[in-house]
Parts: structure tokens; C-alpha cells; sequence
């Protein structure tokens, strides 16, 4: 996929979670902790805040230069056939942020874990089957391990000792859309710095070509 550009998104800053990233196995193995206090709640959107900036983020991937206040050619606008696909699944992605996350589920009206929040976009924006859980995705598409060449839309996964148990969709501009996890709802979080950037393991560039 060819989608080269900063993504400038409309949303607020949101800072990274200072939470421990869920293992999103379809069914559990033990007991699941409570969730603690949140010390860093990401900023809440009304449910008209959500579509404006719903609205503005589209217009932005239409012309990404506009929204970053530089010429076309220094960030390079979308004409392919899959630039067009990645920009849906980013749209995709974001238009369920706010949607709460439920432990392994995969159907928005009912919550979405990370890896049902990944699957269900790629499925419902190009008709894409991922594998379910965050583990098995990351063994597709191509490997990206440097992130200064992450691409908008690649799946970064997480995790520790080089176990994989997370996944989000990167937007650009060192953001990613995910579903944190139990009493968290889907957000933007910086790839860059805090809780999230010492956990990336790599990311996986899924071919969108005739999807």
C-alpha cells in the first residue's frame, strides 16, 4: 500500500494510556484482574464532537496538504486504488472511537476487543479476514520493524518478552486507533512515547490489493 502522509488528525492530543494492554484470546484462561483507576483518562467526546471531527479527519485524508499547511508534493496525496482502500479503513477505524471495549468481542454494537476492532474494520471497509486473535495476525501480511517506515494503516502489535497480546491500526503521525482494554473505549494513543512505545514489538503491512 502506497498512502505516504502525516495524518493530521482533528481529535484532540490524546496522551498514551498508562494501562497494560489485554490479551485478546477469544476465551479466557484465567480470571481477568479488575481494571485499575484510570491516572491519565483520555478526554471524552459528545456524541457531536465525535461526527464533527469525524467530518474534518475525512476532509484532511481528501487533502492532507491542506490540513498540515504545506505543498501537495511534500507529504504526497492518495491516487491509487489502494491509497483509496486505506483511507477507508482509517474512516472506518474512527468512526468507532468511543465504542467500549468488551473482552472478546467483535460486533461494535456490543464492544470490541482489540483484535475484534481490527478484523471488523478491515472486513466491513474492504470485505479483509484476519486471523482472530492479535497473536495470529501478527504472522501476516509484511513486516515492518522500523517504525520511521510505519504506513497509515499498518497493524502495530504489542507485548512483552516478544509475545504479541495487542494490536491497533496506525494512523499516522505516530497515533494508533485501539481498543486498550475492560473500562476503556476505543481511542487514539502515541505510538512515540508513554506506556504504548515501550510495548511495540512490530507492525504488519496487510495487502489491501483486490481486497
Amino acid at each position: 500500500m502506497h498512502f505516504s502522509l502525516a495524518l493530521a488528525l482533528c481529535l484532540p492530543a490524546f496522551g498514551a494510556l498508562a494501562a497494560p494492554a489485554d490479551d485478546d484470546a477469544p476465551f479466557p484462561t484465567k480470571a481477568q484482574p479488575a481494571a485499575a483507576p484510570a491516572t491519565d483518562a483520555t478526554p471524552k467526546l459528545s456524541l457531536t464532537d465525535r461526527a464533527l471531527g469525524l467530518v474534518a479527519g475525512a476532509n484532511r485524508l481528501l487533502n492532507p496538504a491542506a490540513a498540515l499547511d504545506l505543498p501537495a508534493e511534500a507529504i504526497g496525496t492518495p491516487v491509487g486504488e489502494d491509497d483509496g482502500k486505506v483511507k477507508s479503513i482509517l474512516q472506518k477505524a474512527l468512526a468507532l472511537l468511543g465504542t467500549p471495549y468488551r473482552w472478546g468481542g467483535t460486533d461494535p454494537s456490543k464492544g470490541l476487543d482489540c483484535s475484534g476492532l481490527v478484523g471488523y474494520v478491515f472486513r466491513s471497509a474492504l470485505g479483509i479476514e484476519l486471523p482472530r486473535v492479535s497473536r495470529d495476525m501478527a504472522k501476516n501480511g509484511e513486516l515492518v520493524t522500523d517504525r520511521a517506515k510505519l504506513m497509515a494503516g499498518d497493524l502495530v502489535f504489542f507485548g512483552l518478552k516478544g509475545r504479541v497480546n495487542h494490536v491497533g491500526i496506525y494512523l499516522g503521525d505516530g497515533r494508533f486507533v485501539h481498543a486498550p482494554r475492560k473500562g476503556r473505549d476505543v481511542t487514539v494513543s502515541s505510538l512515540d512515547q508513554g506506556y504504548w512505545s515501550g510495548r511495540f514489538l512490530q507492525a504488519r503491512r496487510v495487502s489491501v490489493s483486490g481486497g
